[in-house]
């Protein structure tokens, strides 16, 4: 999240400071069903033969005839844009090419993958059709186009994303809150401190993580919610793994924005926290709070 979550049902990412936030806010985040899709597509269709495909050959398999091909290829690019956002680059025509096949295609898994690949090439030309996909009467496919649009940074999808933390699906509101963080534009922290008072815990959390991706503490009596261990088993159906991740998640926020205010909160988890991967993460927000 990768790919950021929260702790969604249906959940889908490096410098000090920032990019520590950056980082968890995309494990974390992000919503789950994106992962679990990815999932899918891998273990089901990753027998095919794509070892030694070039970035052109999967942009010509996005139009096989075959759907586990096209989706398969769609996923690979993906991928290949995690690691290098400008793969497309070297293909000419490729980002047009892409944004025509997302703006026809007319299976909703396609549409899903290619706007995670439109979102992935920082291609500003793709804004406007990822603007009107949040027209699609797909949640998922509008779940997948709010991470885009914040994955692309563009601020011109701001009021868009500030919209959809109005929606009357959790899972839309709070994939909203983290792209508006990834959006890292400062005018969006008025509409974000607001969605700190909706009624869906993760819409909060997210609200409050991204409030710390943009530098403010505004979110900070949300985020020691999340590091309260009492408070966290209150949520329904909750996992232990997810309030491990909630927990990490508050208290890197914490470390960045909090500072050393939170001092004696990290020394509490590192010595009692039953998650070892928790205790890690209060000793290096401890550290970081030292320097």
């Amino acid at each position: 999240m990768s790919e950021p979550e929260v702790l969604p049902d249906e959940e889908v990412a490096e410098e000090a400071g920032s990019g520590a936030l950056r980082s968890f806010l995309g494990l974390f985040v992000v919503p789950l069903l994106v992962v679990i899709l990815c999932v899918a597509v891998f273990i089901g269709f990753g027998w095919i033969a794509y070892d030694k495909q070039s970035t052109a050959d999967y942009v010509n398999d996005l139009q096989s005839w075959w759907k586990p091909r096209r989706v398969q290829a769609a996923y690979e690019l993906s991928k290949i844009l995690v690691a290098d956002p400008r793969a497309l680059d070297e293909e000419p025509g490729a980002k047009q090419e892409v944004r025509r096949l997302f703006l026809e295609a007319k299976e909703q898994e396609m549409r899903q993958y290619l706007a995670l690949v439109l979102g992935r090439t920082r291609d500003r030309e793709a804004v406007p059709p990822l603007l009107a996909a949040l027209q699609d009467p797909d949640d998922k496919t509008r779940i997948y186009v709010l991470w885009a649009l914040g994955t692309l940074g563009d601020r011109r999808a701001r009021g868009a994303l500030e919209t959809a933390l109005a929606d009357p699906d959790a899972g839309l509101r709070k994939t909203a809150a983290f792209a508006l963080g990834e959006l890292g534009d400062r005018a969006a922290v008025p509409r974000l401190a607001a969605a700190l008072d909706d009624a869906a815990a993760d819409v909060r959390w997210n609200a409050a993580l991204a409030l710390a991706r943009l530098g403010s503490d505004a979110g900070l009596p949300v985020l020691e919610t999340m590091v309260d261990r009492r408070l966290l088993a209150q949520v329904p159906d909750i996992t232990r793994e997810q309030q491990d991740e909630a927990v990490i998640s508050a208290i890197q926020a914490l470390a960045v924005v909090g500072g050393a205010r939170y001092r004696g909160t990290f020394d509490r988890l590192a010595e009692d926290d039953p998650s070892l991967k928790v205790r890690q993460a209060a000793i290096e927000a401890r550290r970081e709070v030292e320097r």
